[in-house]
């Protein structure tokens, strides 16, 4: 117990959704979890073919991603939405994320830039004390979710690498997605298994997330194109609400077009990383 209350520190110091998830849901009766897809033990195929995913994203070598994080408390619903893009290859990406309106319904937030590698989170107007031209970097690991939720945005690799981890899938069947052919895959994905069959940059963190969140088990929805890259994918997490009693559902999706655009990700010098106190919050 006091290393998982140890790890929801570390998280709520530098997260940008773990402090507001708390904040959503103290003034609430509480966040419930979203329930797991049933697995029924068929699906071999589908199961096979999602485990692959992560492969033709490093195939494809490169996209632009999209991302929403959405939580649900209380009949409110706070979405937060990032834009950028990765490099599946080096394991590098750059979104820009934009928080939720204040409850005054004014936005005076400006976007953070996360620059995203193997192992590590930096954050730009992270704000809360921190200058304007430092970076904040965090050690994925070192996080209660391995920075599945606490950044606002799930890396685009490992939510394809999560699928590694698929123990049940069914083939649901063809649609589309932003004018493109898929075909639409649903099942649930175990985070233990996920991070044993990853790769190194994303196996401690997945690890870190297997023994953080309420349940290992992950249902998800995910959409392959005819090359079997993923064009969309929705993750439904669930944490232990710090707050009151229960746990908190976070779904996370998201969209990945333009496959080989150009990638160009530059990790901050060390002069260039806050080494402050961050404040909570």
């Amino acid at each position: 117990m006091a290393k998982a209350e140890r790890q929801q520190r570390r998280a709520g110091g530098v997260g940008v959704v773990a402090g507001l998830v708390a904040v959503v849901c103290a003034g609430t009766a509480g966040c419930s979890g979203s329930g797991a897809a049933a697995d029924d033990g068929r699906g071999g195929e589908a199961v096979a073919t999602l485990r692959l995913a992560a492969d033709r994203l490093v195939r494809a070598g490169s996209s632009k991603a999209r991302t929403s994080m959405e939580m649900a408390t209380g009949g409110t619903r706070v979405t937060i939405r990032g834009e950028g893009v990765y490099d599946y290859r080096r394991q590098l990406g750059e979104l820009k994320v934009l928080l939720p309106q204040d409850p005054a319904g004014t936005s005076e937030h400006r976007p953070i830039t996360e620059l995203l590698a193997p192992g590590a989170l930096f954050m730009k107007n992270r704000g809360a004390g921190v200058p304007a031209d430092k970076w904040v970097r965090v050690e994925t690991a070192s996080l209660a979710d391995g920075n599945l939720v606490t950044g606002g945005a799930t890396d685009p690799f490992a939510a394809a690498e999560l699928l590694r981890g698929a123990r049940s899938a069914t083939y649901v069947g063809e649609t589309e997605v932003e004018g493109i052919a898929v075909r639409h895959y649903r099942g649930t994905a175990d985070l233990t298994v996920a991070a044993k069959e990853s790769s190194a940059g994303n196996r401690a963190s997945l690890g870190a997330a297997a023994k953080g969140f309420a349940t290992a088990r992950v249902p998800f929805d995910v959409y392959l194109d005819e090359e079997g890259r993923i064009r969309k994918v929705r993750h439904r997490f669930s944490f232990v609400n710090g707050q009151q009693e229960g746990t908190v559902a976070v779904a996370s999706t998201t969209l990945l077009s333009d496959f080989g655009v150009a990638v160009d990700v530059r990790l901050p010098d060390g002069d260039d990383i806050y080494a402050g106190k961050i404040a909570e919050g």
